[in-house]
């Protein structure tokens, strides 16, 4: 997919109100989600007309196993990253304090570095992926506490 598709593709998503939309062309996949900062309605389906035929998509932060503790989970099919590169330093490691615009990985889709911000406020307790590994849509990455 081009550059020119993909911004007909976005611009589709906004016009149809579409929260999450995936394609797949010649054996590769493409999943685009959208962060307007409107909040998930419960089960992970997008608001707007298409909601209703949308499968439903589990969100970043998942429900908490225990109270204030937060599954950040996997935007997106690719590969994991800790850090920028090799040699710098993990965005985030247990202990480290978190806004909702901070930046915890990054994972590479289609050769393409997507940055992964943490969506909520609070403390990483846990890294779950393995750094320069695959990682699946809707796989636990993080565990946080919230709040």
């Amino acid at each position: 997919m081009d550059w020119k598709s993909l911004g007909r593709l976005v611009r589709f998503m906004v016009r149809q109100d579409l929260v999450e939309v995936e394609v797949e062309e010649e054996g590769k996949r493409l999943r685009v989600r959208r962060r307007d900062g409107r909040p998930a309605p419960e089960g992970g389906a997008g608001p707007g007309p298409a909601a209703a035929a949308a499968s439903p998509v589990p969100s970043a932060a998942a429900a908490p196993a225990e109270p204030g503790i937060a599954e950040f989970r996997s935007p997106m099919v690719g590969t994991f990253y800790r850090a920028a590169n090799p040699e710098a330093e993990p965005f985030v490691q247990p202990g480290s304090k978190v806004e909702p615009e901070t930046v915890i990985c990054i994972i590479e889709a289609m050769k393409v570095m997507n940055e992964v911000r943490a969506e909520t406020a609070g403390e990483i307790l846990e890294v779950l992926a393995e750094n320069g590994q695959p990682v699946e849509f809707g796989q636990p990455l993080f565990r946080i506490r919230t709040g």
